[in-house]
This record gives structure tokens, C-alpha cells and sequence, in this order.
């Protein structure tokens, strides 16, 4: 057994944020990564996937993107930008080493692993991420075509010539809709229309409007009254395919029927594919012996801080503190304020 400052579960965008802001504070952080490599889930995301901020406004405290700070970094740049992170990390990294079950051991925890390794702390950071639990609301009925979540979906190359409906209304709905009515016919379901923002605004990306007056920092509470629905960047490229009929938007189908779906208004139609770009939930198995889930399996936290157990805290929740919390350009601000959060708790308690 090894006694350790903090255990950081999860080696990703968070999982490396975490870790940072343990070191920055004198801590020795133990960093645990399922996967070979402490880049997270960006390896798995779809081929054509690009950051929504630009690169100047999405990388790490004093580690910004390398190349031209303008343009939109693609996945495969995300997951080499991550594993130079890693590789200067001056902290103790456990790849392939996935945490199974964290219990209550004296005043902190024991973080038990696949490996049989074991590590007691007195602080422990959540922060596994939520690809590998994707969100697929339930539909009545039954369907018999080809049923996927965007967590599965790589490119549309399989989906020619196919009628394809894509559930959701947020960035990753739209691009993947996008790029599908390339090769495939395709209608968005959505609960409400899509919600365009300009991507440029004064000829600047909205983003630096976001940072300048400091959008990104309002909490969700506060946001919720400005923005109602997920805003999704645009262009005016995914407007337009909409307006001129290369992709549409309907309200969402209420009910499956073998290859056919009912649509809201009562018609019904076959299609062959439905691709649900729905969202995640928080992944955190290990902590269900604990009681610091709630019946959902949802966290409870105030702000990443656990509101059951002294010493544990979670970051990339989604709007955890703000709207950016669990993105790349927000999840650094969260870090910090956690870690501080970690150790004034102990320092109280000493």
C-alpha cells in the first residue's frame, strides 16, 4: 500500500488539470489512467472532430497550443497536445491502471485498482470523464435498424445513400448531421430548434468575447437566465444547409416500430440508422460503495466539492462551476479552485 497526497482518478484533460494544481500546491499527486496513455477519450471521438474555441483559448496555464493560435485544433492534435502535458508532468502517472473501488479508511481513503495496487490518501479527485457511460434517453418500442450513439460513430463513409436521424441539438449533433447529409439523407430530431451563435462577432471568434467579458466564468445558475438550450458555433455553414434543405430539424420522434419511427406529428417513416448525439453521464462505478452518488449515479457536489465526504471532489463535470468546466480552456480554473478547496478543508482540520 502507498500513502500519497491526492489520488487523481482519470489521466485525461481533467485528470492532467488536477494534477497540475496538486503540484503547484506542494502536493504529491498520484495520477491513475485506465487507457496506455494519459490523453483521456479523445483517441475515440469521431474522425472529423475539432475543438469549438480556438487553439489560443484552449490550452493549459502556460502551456498554450503550438502553431497558429487562430485555428481550431483537430482531434489528433488535442491527443498529441495532451501526451506532451503528460510527459512533463512531474507526478507519479499509473497507466493501464483503472481504479475499482474507493472506501472510507480512517480520517481519508483507500483507492483500490485493477492491478492490486492500492493507495491510501486523505483526498481524492474524480475526474474519469464520461465517455465511456454515452446517454440514450429511453423511446417506446423497439427498432430494428442500426441504433448508435455519437460515443460509436467515427465517419459517415458507412452511412451512404442512407436515411439517417440524428437526435440532439448541440455542437457535435450538428457537425456530425453535417457531414452525414454528404453522403446520406438526414433530419435532426430535437426537443427545441438548434440555437446558432455566430462563431465570429467584430471579426473575432466568440470566444474572445466569452474570455474578454468574462462569460465563461458566470456560474450555470446565472448563465441558465441568458442562454436557454446548448448554443452551437456556426459560420454560417450549418445554418445554411438547414435553409437550403440539405439537412432539417423536426421535434424528436416519439416512438420506435421495427424500421420505423413516428414523428410528433403522427406520420411515420422507415429509416435505416439513428445516431444519438444525447450527451454523457458521469462514469464513477468505484465510488458506489460509497454513498456519494445519487440514485442516478449523478455526483454530489457543490461546485466540485463532494456535499457527503470530506476530502473528495470531482472536476470535468458538465457546468460544474461554469459553462466551460469541462472543456479544455475551463477545466484548469476548475483544478485550482478544487485543489484549494482540498487542502483548506485539511489545513482546518489539522
Amino acid at each position: 500500500m502507498t500513502d500519497t497526497d491526492v489520488v487523481i482518478i482519470g489521466g485525461g484533460q481533467s485528470g492532467l488539470a488536477g494534477a497540475f494544481a496538486a503540484r503547484d500546491a506542494g502536493l504529491r499527486p498520484v495520477l491513475l489512467e485506465a487507457g496506455e496513455r494519459a490523453v483521456g477519450s479523445w483517441p475515440q471521438y469521431y474522425d472529423s472532430l475539432a475543438l469549438f474555441s480556438p487553439a489560443r483559448y484552449s490550452g493549459f496555464p502556460g502551456a498554450p497550443f503550438p502553431g497558429n493560435p487562430d485555428r481550431y485544433p483537430t482531434r489528433d492534435e488535442v491527443v498529441a497536445y495532451l501526451e506532451r502535458l503528460s510527459l512533463g508532468l512531474d507526478a507519479e502517472l499509473h497507466t493501464n491502471t483503472r481504479a475499482t473501488a474507493v472506501e472510507r479508511d480512517g480520517a481519508g481513503y483507500l483507492v483500490h485498482t485493477d492491478t492490486g495496487d492500492e493507495f491510501h490518501t486523505p483526498a481524492v479527485i474524480c475526474s474519469s470523464g464520461s465517455f465511456t457511460n454515452p446517454h440514450i434517453p429511453t423511446i417506446p418500442g423497439s427498432f430494428t435498424g442500426h441504433l448508435l450513439h455519437v460515443a460509436d460513430y467515427r465517419g459517415p463513409k458507412p452511412y451512404a445513400g442512407q436515411r439517417v436521424v440524428v437526435v440532439g441539438a448541440g455542437n457535435s449533433a450538428v457537425q456530425i448531421a453535417y457531414e452525414l447529409a454528404e453522403v446520406a439523407t438526414v433530419t435532426m430530431a430535437v426537443r427545441r430548434p438548434v440555437q446558432f451563435v455566430p462563431q465570429l462577432r467584430g471579426g473575432r471568434d466568440m470566444h474572445y468575447w466569452l474570455h474578454t467579458l468574462r462569460i465563461d466564468l458566470l456560474p450555470p445558475s446565472v448563465l441558465s437566465r441568458l442562454i436557454h438550450g446548448t448554443p452551437v458555433f456556426d459560420t454560417g455553414l450549418y445554418a445554411e444547409a438547414l435553409k437550403d434543405g440539405r439537412l432539417d430539424q423536426r421535434p424528436v420522434f416519439t416512438r420506435f416500430d421495427g424500421d420505423r419511427l413516428t414523428w410528433a406529428d403522427g406520420t411515420q417513416e422507415q429509416v435505416d440508422t439513428v445516431v444519438f448525439a444525447t450527451g454523457y453521464r458521469p462514469n464513477l462505478p468505484y465510488l458506489q460503495g460509497l454513498g456519494a452518488l445519487d440514485s442516478t449515479g449523478m455526483p454530489l457536489h457543490n461546485r466540485g466539492i463532494s456535499t457527503t465526504h470530506p476530502g473528495l471532489a470531482y472536476l470535468g463535470v458538465e457546468f460544474q462551476r461554469s459553462f466551460s468546466s469541462n472543456t479544455l480552456r475551463g477545466v484548469s480554473r476548475d483544478a485550482r479552485y478544487v485543489v484549494h478547496a482540498l487542502t483548506s478543508g485539511r489545513s482546518a482540520r489539522r
